[in-house]
């Protein structure tokens, strides 16, 4: 009788678990699905627009690695934190850097500037950026796309820069 009952409860709490792990797959889903629908790399608005919906979370990932542009055209640009941790702790923003700008020496010197959002105030490299966002939260910026060529953009709270980067590629 006592094997029974631990069989069924066993059994009983096995079936709990995978309930709970399908409505959290079920959720992480969602969150994928939706961050495909919004993660396309460009969408125009209009003809002079282009709109960009940059993604980041609290695994210190952009949700892509490289923005395609039009020169010459406006860049209403989105980024949105989908993670939870608080801006001290995982804060994430967009910096759009000029070419050449070496980014390790650029995300040291960022690294001391807390007081100004982690962007250096004596810099000529970043050419926009957002807001230091916490979780939950977004910035939305336009800016006329510059040049043509290939531009890096990355966070540049503490560390993030090393993983947190992609190419801006403006044609």
């Amino acid at each position: 009788m006592k094997t029974l009952k631990f069989t069924l409860l066993f059994a009983l709490s096995l079936i709990l678990v995978n309930c709970g792990d399908d409505k959290k797959k079920e959720e992480k889903e969602s969150v994928k699905i939706g961050a495909n629908n919004t993660s396309s790399t460009t969408k125009k608005a209009d003809e002079n627009v282009t709109e960009v919906v940059l993604l980041a979370t609290d695994m210190m990932q952009f949700d892509k690695k490289e923005i395609r542009v039009a020169a010459g055209k406006k860049v209403k640009l989105t980024l949105r934190h989908t993670g939870k941790q608080p801006v001290e702790v995982m804060g994430h923003n967009f910096v759009l850097l000029t070419q050449g700008t070496e980014i390790p020496a650029f995300g040291a010197k960022a690294s001391a500037a807390r007081d100004n959002g982690y962007i250096p105030e004596d810099t000529d490299a970043v050419i926009v950026h957002t807001k230091m966002l916490g979780g939950g939260q977004s910035d939305t910026i336009e800016f006329e796309a510059p040049e043509p060529g290939t531009y890096d953009f990355i966070c540049s709270f503490p560390g993030h820069y090393s993983v947190m980067k992609g190419k801006f590629i403006v044609e």
